[in-house]
C-alpha cells in the first residue's frame, strides 16, 4: 500500500511540473546590439559611462534605469566585437559552415546596471507559449567586462554555471586566482606587471617622493597595492596615497586639496578612466598644473581627455599602453557598415518592440557616425579583436572543424567545454601576435611607454618613448628614451621629485625624526671618515695609514710628521747646535793657543782639550736627531748622546777629582797626586765612558731602537719616530749619565770652597746644577710633548746642558786670557786670597 502511495504522489508532482512553463519577472532587458547564429556570444561594455537613477517612491512601478555620457572607448570595443565576428562569419577556414550570434549589454559604467545585464545575457528574454525552462544558458561565452571590478561580479556571477568570461582590459592582479575565476580568461596581462613596471619607472628617473591617486575599486586598490610594494622595494617614499571612486564627490575634493597642498611632484595614478576625468577637471577648476602625472594603461591614451583645459594639468604624462595595431577596414566600418547592419536605428527606429525601445535610449550614439578620428589611439580594440577569434578557435577545436568537410554542428557544446578549449588555445593573428593564456589565463605583459607630447600644430599625440616586455630577459625588459620626452609643463628638463636633495660625497644620510626615511639631513662626515658615494648611509673609517681630505670624500695618505732640516724649528736647532761647535773650536783654538798658560795647564790642560772635543761631539750629535728617522739614525742617535755625554761628564768629573786631589796635595806629607795623576785620569775618563759603552752594545744587541709610525697620537698625521725599542735601555744610558752628573755635583760641591785664586770647583758645581736641572726638567716635558716636539725638546736638553757646561766652565777662563792677561800667572792662580763661599 504504501509502495502505491508514493507512486501515486510521484504522479502529481510530475503532471504538476509539466504544466510549469517559464515566465519572465519583470520589464525584459534587452540588448543593445544582437545578431543570431548557431553560437551565441555575448558581450558586456560600459558603453556610457553616468548612470541616473529613477525614483524609489514604492508608490508606483519604477522606471528603467537612465544611461548618458558616451563612452567611446566601449563604444568602439562593441564595434570590433561586432566586426570580428562578421570577418568569422565570413571566414571560409574558421568555423566554416558555422554563423556566430552576438548579445551586445550596455552596463552604463554601474555595478547595479552591470548585475542587470548579466542576468539577461544568461537567459532568454522572451519565451513562446508553452516553453519550458531547460537550466541552459543561451550564451557560449561572454566578452568583457571592461573594468576589473565589474568583471569581478560578472565572473562570480558565471562561475558557478561554467560561462567563459574573456575581457580584453580587466587587469585586477586579483582574477588572477583560479580558485576563485575559473573560467575567467583576458587577452591583457596582469597589474602585477605592470604596477611593478611603474616602480621602475619612478627609481629609473630617480623620484624618490611621490603622491599616489587611485580609483577605489579592485582595479585601482589592488595595483596601487601592488605599486607600493614594488616602491617599498625599491626605496621610493610615498607622501600620501588617496582615491575615491566616481560617485564619491566629497572624496574627490578631499583628494584634490591633498594634492594642491602637497611637496611631490611627481603622482603616480593608478585609476579608472571615468575617475580620471573627473579629476583632471577639478585639476584644471582649481588651476593644479605642472605635475608630472606616471600612469598605468586605463587612460593614458584615452583621446576624449584631451582638451585645452587637460593638457594643461595632463601633458607631459607618461604611462603604459599597448602597442597599437591598425585593424584592416576597421576605420572605415565604424562609419559606414556597422550603421547599416549592426545598429538598427541608422535607418529608423526599427522594426520590433525591441528595436524601438533601443532607439529611444541610445539616440545619443547617432552623433558617431560619421567619426572615426580616434580609431587609430583605440589600443583596446585589438585586444578585444584577440578574445573574439580566441573563442572562435577554441570552437573550432571543439566542433572538430575541417576545411573540406566544415564543423560537425549537431555536437552540444557545453560552456565548461569552451573553458577547457581556451586553455589550449595557441595562434598567431594576422598582424603577427601570438595569442595564448597562461596558467593564470593572462596573456604575457608587452605594454609600450608613452608620453603626452603637444605637436608643431597644436595636436596632442601620444608619442612612444619605450618599452616594456616581460617575454624578454631581465636586462632588456625596460628601455626608455629619455631624450624624446616631453615633461609636465612643457618643460625638457626632467622634474625632480624629492623629499631631501641628495647628499652629497662626503656626507651621510641621516633620517628625520617621525618622517620616511627619504626625508633626511645630510650630515659630514666626522675626520678620518669619507663617503664617496651620493645619498651614502654611513661614512666608511679610513684605514690606519690614511685620512680623510678636506672634503671627506677620499681616503689620503696621512702627513708623515718629524723634525726636518727645512723648517722654522729645524734650522733653528740647526744653528744653535752648529753655533755652539763654532764657539767650541774658537775656545779650542784659544786653549790651545795659550796652552803653556797657566790657567790653562791648571787643572790638567788635557782633559780641558778633552771636554772641549766631548761638547763639540754633544753639539753635533743633536743633528743626527734632525731629519727623518731611519734604522742607522735611530740607534745612533740614543747612543751617540748617551756616550758622548758621559765622555763629557768623566771630564768634568776627572777635573773635579783633580781639584779636589790638588788641594790634599798640599798637606804636608800627602802623596794623593801619585794616586791620581795624568795617567789614572784618563784611565777613569776611560773608564767611565767603556762602561756606558757597554750599556749601548746590550741595548743594540737586545732590543735596539727603530723607526715607528706613531698613529695613535694624531688621528690625522703619523708621526715618525724613534721607538726607544728597550725603556729599560734608554732609562739606563740616562741613568748612568745622572748618576755620573749626580757624584759630579757633588764632589764640586764640596770643593767650591777651596782657598784658590781660582778655584774651578765653583764653576763646575754652577754647571752641574744646570745640567742636572736640565734634564729634570726634560723629563716630564718629552713625556708629554706631542710628535715632533719630542724630539724638539731632548735636543733644546742637548744644548742647554751642553751649553752650560761650555760656559760655565771655560768663559771665565776665556776671560782672563782675553781681558785679563795680568792674571793669566802661576803667581796669581796659587795665590791665597780669602773667597767667600757659594
Amino acid at each position: 500500500m504504501l509502495i502505491i502511495l508514493y507512486m501515486l504522489l510521484f504522479h502529481n508532482l510530475n503532471a504538476k511540473e509539466e504544466k510549469t512553463f517559464c515566465k519572465m519577472m519583470g520589464d525584459p532587458k534587452y540588448p543593445l546590439l544582437y545578431k543570431d547564429g548557431d553560437i551565441i556570444i555575448g558581450g558586456l561594455f560600459a558603453i556610457h559611462s553616468k548612470e541616473t537613477l529613477p525614483s524609489f517612491e514604492f508608490t508606483q512601478k519604477p522606471q528603467p534605469l537612465s544611461c548618458s555620457s558616451v563612452n567611446l572607448r566601449d563604444f568602439r570595443i562593441a564595434q570590433i566585437m561586432t566586426f570580428a565576428i562578421e570577418e568569422i562569419n565570413r571566414n571560409t577556414y574558421l568555423l566554416p559552415n558555422v554563423s556566430i550570434g552576438y548579445r551586445i549589454y550596455d552596463s552604463c559604467g554601474s555595478r547595479l546596471s552591470s548585475m542587470s545585464a548579466i542576468i539577461a545575457l544568461m537567459n532568454n528574454q522572451e519565451f513562446a507559449a508553452g516553453q519550458r525552462c531547460n537550466g541552459q544558458t543561451p550564451i557560449h561565452a561572454i566578452i568583457g567586462e571592461t573594468e576589473s571590478s565589474t568583471t569581478v561580479i560578472l565572473s562570480r556571477t558565471t562561475g558557478p554555471f561554467k560561462i567563459p568570461v574573456i575581457s580584453h582590459s580587466a587587469s585586477c592582479e586579483c582574477l588572477s586566482n583560479r580558485k576563485d575565476f575559473p573560467s575567467f580568461f583576458r587577452t591583457i596581462a596582469s597589474d602585477y606587471h605592470q604596477s611593478r613596471a611603474l616602480g621602475y619607472i619612478v627609481k629609473h628617473f630617480g623620484w624618490s617622493w611621490v603622491g599616489t591617486v587611485n580609483s577605489d575599486n579592485d582595479y585601482g586598490n589592488n595595483g596601487m597595492a601592488i605599486f607600493l610594494t614594488a616602491a617599498q622595494e625599491e626605496g621610493i617614499c610615498v607622501e600620501y596615497s588617496v582615491k575615491f571612486y566616481r560617485t564619491e564627490p566629497e572624496k574627490l575634493l578631499r583628494v584634490v586639496n591633498v594634492i594642491k597642498h602637497s611637496t611631490a611632484k611627481v603622482i603616480v595614478v593608478f585609476i579608472s578612466l571615468i575617475e580620471m576625468s573627473l579629476l583632471t577637471e577639478q585639476l584644471s577648476i582649481q588651476n593644479i598644473t605642472g605635475l608630472q602625472m606616471i600612469s598605468g594603461e586605463g587612460w593614458i591614451t584615452a583621446k576624449n581627455l584631451i582638451n585645452p583645459n587637460s593638457f594643461r594639468v595632463l601633458g607631459g604624462s607618461l604611462g603604459f599602453a599597448f602597442r597599437k595595431i591598425n585593424i584592416e577596414g576597421f576605420s572605415d566600418y565604424v562609419i559606414k557598415a556597422f550603421w547599416d547592419k549592426a545598429f538598427q536605428c541608422s535607418q529608423g527606429d526599427g522594426n520590433s518592440s525591441q528595436d524601438a525601445f533601443n532607439c529611444s535610449r541610445y539616440q545619443d550614439l547617432l552623433v558617431l557616425k560619421n567619426y572615426n578620428e580616434d580609431v587609430p589611439e583605440q589600443r583596446y580594440t585589438s585586444k578585444a579583436y584577440k578574445s573574439i577569434y580566441a573563442v572562435a578557435y577554441s570552437l573550432h577545436r571543439l566542433l572538430k572543424c575541417k576545411a573540406q568537410d566544415g564543423c560537425e554542428k549537431d555536437l552540444t557544446i557545453q560552456p565548461q567545454q569552451v573553458v577547457d578549449g581556451l586553455k589550449k588555445v595557441n595562434f598567431t593573428d594576422t598582424y603577427g601576435d601570438r595569442v595564448w593564456f597562461d596558467s593564470t589565463g593572462s596573456a604575457v605583459p608587452q605594454y609600450e611607454i608613452v608620453n603626452w607630447q603637444q605637436d608643431f600644430d597644436g595636436s596632442i599625440q601620444f608619442k612612444a618613448v619605450g618599452y616594456y616586455d616581460a617575454s624578454l630577459p631581465p636586462d632588456q625588459r625596460f628601455v626608455i628614451n629619455t631624450e624624446n620626452i616631453i615633461w609636465a609643463g612643457g618643460q625638457l628638463q626632467k622634474p625632480m621629485s624629492v623629499c631631501s636633495e641628495s647628499c652629497p660625497p662626503g656626507t651621510r644620510k641621516a633620517g628625520q625624526k617621525g618622517r620616511p626615511v627619504c626625508c633626511y639631513d645630510c650630515i659630514p662626515c666626522a675626520d678620518g671618515e669619507i663617503s664617496n658615494e651620493t645619498d651614502s648611509n654611513n661614512c666608511m673609517q679610513c684605514r690606519g695609514e690614511f685620512w680623510s681630505n678636506a672634503d671627506k670624500n677620499k681616503c689620503v695618505l696621512k702627513t708623515v710628521e718629524f723634525l726636518s732640516y727645512t723648517e722654522f724649528m729645524g734650522i733653528v736647532l740647526v744653528f744653535f747646535s752648529l753655533f755652539g761647535v763654532g764657539i767650541t773650536i774658537l775656545v779650542t783654538v784659544l786653549f790651545y793657543s795659550k796652552k803653556d798658560t797657566p790657567i790653562v795647564k791648571a787643572n790638567n790642560s788635557e782633559l780641558s782639550f778633552l771636554l772641549l772635543f766631548s761638547l763639540t761631539l754633544c753639539f753635533l750629535c743633536s743633528l743626527t736627531f734632525i731629519g727623518r728617522p731611519t734604522e742607522w739614525s735611530c740607534m745612533l742617535r740614543h747612543t751617540a748622546f748617551g756616550i758622548t755625554f758621559v765622555l763629557c761628564i768623566s771630564c768634568v768629573l776627572g777635573k773635579t777629582i783633580v781639584v779636589l786631589m790638588a788641594f790634599k796635595a798640599t798637606f804636608p806629607g800627602s802623596n794623593v797626586m801619585k794616586w791620581f795623576g795624568p795617567p789614572q785620569q784618563r784611565f777613569s775618563v776611560l773608564a767611565f765612558t767603556l762602561i756606558q759603552i757597554l750599556i749601548c752594545v746590550l741595548w743594540l744587541t737586545i732590543s735596539p731602537p727603530f723607526p715607528y709610525m706613531n698613529m695613535k697620537y694624531y688621528e690625522e698625521k703619523i708621526i715618525l719616530e724613534c721607538s726607544l725599542g728597550s725603556t729599560a735601555g734608554f732609562s739606563a744610558v740616562l741613568g748612568y749619565i745622572g748618576l755620573l752628573a749626580l757624584l759630579c755635583f757633588i764632589l764640586a760641591f764640596l770643593a767650591r770652597t777651596l782657598p784658590d785664586n781660582f778655584n774651578e770647583a765653583k764653576f763646575i758645581t754652577f754647571s752641574m746644577l744646570i745640567f742636572c736641572a736640565v734634564w729634570i726638567t726634560f723629563i716630564p716635558a718629552y713625556v708629554s710633548s706631542p710628535g715632533k716636539f719630542t724630539v724638539a725638546v731632548e735636543i733644546f736638553a742637548i744644548l742647554a746642558s751642553s751649553y752650560g757646561l761650555l760656559f760655565c766652565i771655560f768663559a771665565p777662563k776665556c776671560y782672563i786670557i782675553l781681558f785679563k792677561p795680568e792674571q793669566n800667572s802661576k803667581q796669581h792662580v796659587m795665590g791665597k786670597t780669602q773667597i767667600k763661599s757659594y
